[in-house]
């Protein structure tokens, strides 16, 4: 969280255009891994 003065406790209501969009691209990048563990995890049960 970043502070702005004796803002710190106060989230931001409004992002910009560009923090929005690398918010939705470290999501997108979270679920691909989170999906790439499930595909293996997956593939380990099935070999056992």
């Amino acid at each position: 969280m970043e502070c702005y003065g004796s803002a710190c406790s106060i989230p931001r209501s409004f992002l910009t255009k560009e923090e929005k969009v690398e918010m939705l691209e470290e999501y997108k990048d979270y679920l691909e891994k989170e999906a790439k563990g499930v595909a293996e995890r997956i593939k380990e049960l099935k070999s056992n």
